[in-house]
């Protein structure tokens, strides 16, 4: 059986600390390298709209969100994960760039919400179809049983973690 980089590193643990209970680092160790790499080819993918992580993050979510593809920044921010602080500079450099703008809340006069511009929509639009097909072709190595299996897995241990409250 081909050895993976985690393979290696359980190998020095057992040889360096062989009482060290380290089996977590199968599951866990192999999540956040294929995390890391999977957000390095996103990041090239985004690189070429001139986009990074966050600002795509930011205008898939109001793309999805349907029409009028609006948000509070409260509900941005809550569904990114971001704080307040982080939102508004994330809102400002996109509404700079055209790609949001902010509009005052009809039901709260002092209120916004930000919504995604057409220009943000066209360019959400031409972006989808690249990545999704990048991303299939990253899966291909594996069948379709075996992504099932995977995906499976990967929504139970979601799931258990997401219910655990550590996000």
């Amino acid at each position: 059986m081909t050895q993976d980089r985690i393979d290696k590193i359980l190998a020095q643990w057992r040889q360096e600390a062989p009482d060290l209970e380290a089996s977590s680092l199968e599951v866990v160790g192999r999540i956040l390298r294929l995390a890391r790499l999977i957000e390095k080819h996103r990041e090239a993918v985004l690189a070429d709209f001139d986009l990074n992580l966050w600002s795509f993050d930011m205008l898939a979510t109001l793309r999805r969100q349907g029409s009028p593809y609006r948000l509070k920044p409260t509900e941005l921010y809550g569904l990114l994960m971001l704080s307040s602080g982080a939102m508004t500079n994330r809102i400002d450099r996109l509404e700079k760039e055209g790609l949001v703008t902010r509009l005052r809340d009809p039901e709260d006069r002092r209120g916004i919400r930000v919504q995604l511009t057409s220009q943000g929509m066209e360019l959400v639009d031409a972006v989808m179809p690249v990545l999704f097909e990048q991303e299939n072709r990253l899966l291909a190595a594996l069948s379709q049983s075996e992504t099932q299996t995977l995906v499976g897995l990967l929504r139970q241990f979601l799931i258990t973690l997401d219910s655990e409250n550590l996000a």
